[in-house]
């Protein structure tokens, strides 16, 4: 064997030192990490047993007070002036300018003559002592344990005291806890304990549950009912859209995206539409018409499903409560409609116009329009005739990029425009819901006054309808006045394309157009074109409408 060199026997060493340095780093590491492993288990440990110290601490001071003095003593750091308070069962050593802080009864008492306050001995015999203890514990130590079975005495207590605070905490709890069961047990206790607050509480939460629990609010005063109704409207407003109308075929990917219910999100400059829910059907062609009553949208109309020898239409009808996000389906109309108008007036849903199509296909001339108009009543979740429209000498022509007729409300009566076939002139209906009947408002438009063979959109605002229609060339806007019968000027706009069902808002119309999947929104004063963010969807048929959040 050849004797190593001294260069060789340099490098030799030299890697047997890094080897040895390499094995010290990796156990030192080794080291470390179990070390690390070992307190984090251990300071797991530690919080694990200190939560269940701390459980079992909370435990025994929720019963130890009623046999020790000392807890049921509260004094803050202060040395304030100290009262005993004698409840129903036990005696309470309690710091009175503290407690003074948390109950008006006792602001008061603190600043009396009374004997209680210089004997320093207040007697609430008929007061349950676990309850002043509760109200202890949250007014000197912020805790809230008050089980939901007791919220009644509490809120007795707490009302009697003015404790505000904890009564404020009290109703939080309760608005989590409350059912169909319980609400009206409560509403009678706000009675009798004149307590705007907790009456506040319970109406919130039947405004929440209106249709679903209508028989709750049938036996109401009628000043609550209004105040019910009042709270479905109060929140957040926001301007929403689904596709009213879909043709494609089933094998269309953009079809299960378009059944969405989308809503405009808005903070400061950022302004998105985002995805809300699906619609409650699953169908690759359908067609309906919204409408919003008491912040809950209906979607009526139908769609198309299988059956044994292919397809058929389906009548169907939804409601959707954006305060629970939850749809439920309602009773179909009557008759199967399409392309009719659906118009809200005095707590009821009108149906007017449409026309039979249950293959869902492009209607013709021969197409005739429905004159027969249904009622829906929510409270029964039932809909009715009632006088139908006064189309024996004449009819409507249809509007093929919108609902026909074009109907909406204004008090108690609704308005319905269309195109008088013959002579292509502009006359509006008008129906009065307390009388049953229907009447022609004249002067018709004539077509030297306004060439307007296609209606997109009639809204109300101001005591006026507001009409918006076109021709190959341009986009116009004009008014009519219910009162005096009198049509507005003929205003022209930039040639737009407008479709489906729009809205109207403080003197502005949303509708959606074919262009750059857009919505747009129409100042009714400037006449000035605003487009909002583009869809997520192509549009197609589209209803914008406003909810409450």
């Amino acid at each position: 064997m050849k004797p190593l060199s001294r260069t060789s026997t340099r490098v030799f060493y030299l890697n047997g030192n890094m080897a040895n340095l390499w094995q010290v780093i990796v156990m030192t590491l080794m080291y470390l990490c179990t070390w690390l492993k070992r307190s984090l288990n251990w300071i797991q440990f530690r919080e694990a047993v200190s939560d269940t110290v701390q459980e079992e601490s909370d435990n025994l001071q929720s019963e130890v007070w009623r046999t020790n003095q000392e807890y049921r003593t509260y004094q803050q750091q202060s040395n304030g002036p100290m009262v005993m308070v004698q409840t129903s069962t036990h005696t309470f050593q309690v710091d009175l300018e503290k407690l003074a802080d948390c109950s008006e009864y006792f602001k008061a008492l603190s600043h009396s003559c009374m004997r209680e306050t210089s004997e320093q001995l207040v007697h609430l015999e008929h007061v349950p002592s676990p309850v002043f203890h509760n109200l202890l514990q949250f007014c000197f130590l912020q805790r809230f344990c008050v089980p939901e079975d007791l919220f009644v005495e509490h809120l007795q207590v707490s009302t009697y005291l003015l404790a505000s605070g904890f009564t404020d905490r009290l109703l939080i709890a309760l608005s989590q806890t409350l059912t169909e069961c319980t609400c009206l047990g409560y509403l009678q206790l706000a009675e009798e304990l004149c307590s705007e607050e907790l009456q506040q509480t319970v109406l919130t939460y039947l405004s929440k549950y209106l249709l679903e629990y209508p028989h709750l609010s049938k036996g109401l005063d009628p000043h609550l009912k209004a105040e019910i109704l009042r709270l479905r409207s109060k929140g957040s407003l926001h301007l929403c859209c689904l596709r009213k109308e879909n043709l494609t075929s089933r094998n269309d990917p953009e079809t299960d995206v378009a059944r969405k219910l989308f809503r405009l999100e808005e903070d400061g400059d950022y302004v998105k539409w985002s995805s809300l829910t699906d619609l409650p059907f699953y169908a690759d062609k359908w067609c309906f018409t919204t409408a919003v009553l008491y912040n809950y949208l209906y979607l009526i109309g139908g769609y198309r499903h299988r059956v044994k020898k292919g397809y058929e239409f389906k009548m169907a009808s939804f409601r959707y409560n954006p305060f629970t996000n939850q749809w439920v389906s309602t009773a179909p109309l009557i008759k199967h409609r399409r392309h009719f108008s659906a118009a809200v007036c005095e707590g009821r849903i009108f149906a007017v116009g449409g026309w039979y199509l249950d293959s869902l296909v492009t209607p013709d001339s021969s197409t005739g329009v429905y004159t027969a108009v249904e009622r829906y009543d929510p409270w029964i979740d039932a809909w009715e005739f009632v006088s139908s429209l006064p189309l024996t000498d004449f009819q409507f022509s249809l509007s093929l990029s919108h609902d026909s007729p074009l109907t909406t409300s204004l008090g108690h009566c609704l308005y319905v425009l269309g195109n008088i076939q013959r002579t292509g002139e502009k006359l509006v209906l008008r129906y009065d819901t307390t009388q049953d009947c229907w009447c022609e408002l004249l002067p018709t438009l004539t077509r030297s006054s306004a060439d307007l063979p296609i209606l997109h959109f009639l809204g109300a605002a101001n005591s006026q309808l507001v009409v918006i229609g076109g021709n190959n060339s341009e986009t116009m806007v004009t008014s009519f006045c219910v009162d005096s019968q009198k049509w507005g000027p003929i205003r022209a706009i930039e040639k737009t394309t407008l479709i489906g069902q729009g809205t109207i808002l403080h003197n502005e119309v949303y509708m959606s157009g074919m262009k750059d999947n857009a919505v747009v929104k129409l100042n009714l004063h400037s006449l000035s074109l605003c487009p909002l963010p583009s869809l997520p969807v192509t549009t197609c048929y589209e209803s914008l409408f406003h909810l409450y959040f």
